[in-house]
């Protein structure tokens, strides 16, 4: 299942992606309207949505709604750093002993086709095509043969990240933080759709140039080694969204850098789950 958040006659709620339409669930009491409502709902919701889907419930063409983040605003959303090996190469770091984590803020999360704004404040603005998962149920202290239990699905995110900024701090946060630097979408695909998160083509393009292309099982630390590692330390709950970390070609380290200019395009493409796209404009 293809879950989206998305606007339509100026009501948002929740639906579900068939071919080029999408499933309304306008009007079932038991679909709640936002994605973490959903999440938190369970089997409930999920079965409310196929029932949907098999009842040849209304459906509006894709190109008539506005997608926006499957999660808009997580309660959560943490990035980790160097889990790709060829990335940690361009760096020029060492390989970690634990996975490293940081936060963005939820209020840097925009949709796909919504704009990423370089700022006044600096032209050091990259891209990093990453996976990203939702987890989907609330959870502590999970065992790593139970974790991919807890992930609700997966969607494409870019972890744009302004270098100066990043740079500033060792926790990376600001940099990491600022308005409409978390592309997430275009849906939420579930996990019986994806199967093994692990072996998945990842491509990031800037316009027509191919930036980054790598495969998901290049990964150190992976998706069920996350949930459990974090689950240590902390709640995840609902929603929460946790992106796995991005491959060698980033801007920072091209020479010339090649960092994003207004007027370009950002598209990143993972196997199994789609293609978010954004373009990039002067804040």
């Amino acid at each position: 299942m293809k879950l989206v958040t998305f606007t339509h006659n100026k009501l948002t709620r929740v639906g579900a992606v068939i071919d080029n339409y999408v499933v309304d669930s306008q009007g079932c009491a038991d679909i709640p309207a936002s994605m973490i409502g959903f999440l938190t709902a369970g089997t409930i919701a999920l079965v409310a949505m196929q029932r949907q889907i098999d009842s040849g419930a209304e459906r509006i063409a894709l190109a008539d709604v506005k997608l926006a983040a499957p999660v808009p605003r997580p309660g959560k959303y943490l990035g980790i750093g160097l889990n790709y090996a060829d990335h940690i190469a361009e760096t020029g770091r060492d390989k970690p002993e634990y996975p490293t984590f940081f936060t963005k803020q939820s209020t840097c999360v925009i949709g796909p086709d919504d704009a990423i704004q370089r700022p006044k404040v600096s032209d050091k603005l990259d891209y990093e095509g990453e996976l990203a998962f939702v987890i989907g149920k609330r959870c502590r202290h999970v065992p790593v043969g139970h974790a991919h239990e807890m992930i609700a699905g997966f969607t494409v995110a870019n972890d744009v990240t302004v270098r100066d900024w990043q740079a500033r701090s060792p926790t990376w946060t600001v940099g990491k933080s600022f308005d409409t630097c978390g592309p997430l979408g275009p849906w939420l695909v579930t996990t019986d759709e994806i199967g093994n998160p692990h072996r998945l083509d990842l491509k990031t393009w800037v316009d027509d140039e191919l930036r980054q292309a790598a495969n998901t099982s290049e990964m150190m630390f992976n998706c069920y080694e996350m949930v459990s590692y974090l689950s240590q330390a902390m709640t995840l709950e609902p929603g929460d969204v946790i992106t796995t970390g991005t491959p060698a070609g980033v801007g920072v380290k091209m020479q010339p850098r090649g960092y994003l200019k207004p007027g370009q395009v950002v598209r990143i493409e993972i196997e199994g789950i789609g293609t978010l796209s954004n373009p990039v404009i002067e804040e």
